[in-house]
């Protein structure tokens, strides 16, 4: 059993930063962070490997956000820069239960039975 726990939320400027935090406990595999705005469905944002040394983000996410992570405190981060009002949204660290590659997380999408943290909001206002 994987529990995540996020933090880092809130509300910013566009034109702002925030760093999103996902602390794991138990083992993980590839890790991702997913967002949903009101009204919308849930999309994918950006994943990273069970390594480190792989990441996929989502064209929107392109030289805007960050993913890495800590293993020795198996936490994952999503550095998010020059936001948008349009990013304001729940976001979800998200923890597949099998092992999957990043670009397979990015085209299909969670699958049922991942794991999920309770998400945390971030607001962006113009």
């Amino acid at each position: 059993q994987v529990q995540l726990v996020e933090s880092g939320g809130g509300s910013v400027q566009a034109g702002g930063s925030l760093r999103l935090s996902c602390a794991a406990s138990g083992r993980t595999f590839t890790m991702a962070w997913f967002r949903q705005a009101p009204g919308k469905e849930r999309e994918f944002v950006a994943a990273i490997s069970r390594a480190g040394d792989a990441t996929e983000y989502a064209e929107f996410a392109k030289d805007r956000f960050t993913i890495f992570r800590d293993d020795n405190r198996n936490v994952i981060f999503l550095q998010m820069s020059s936001l948008e009002v349009e990013d304001t949204a729940v976001y979800y660290c998200n923890a597949p239960r099998v092992i999957r590659a990043v670009h397979a997380v990015a085209l299909t999408g969670p699958f049922p039975g991942d794991y999920w943290g309770q998400g945390t909001q971030v607001t962006v206002s113009s």
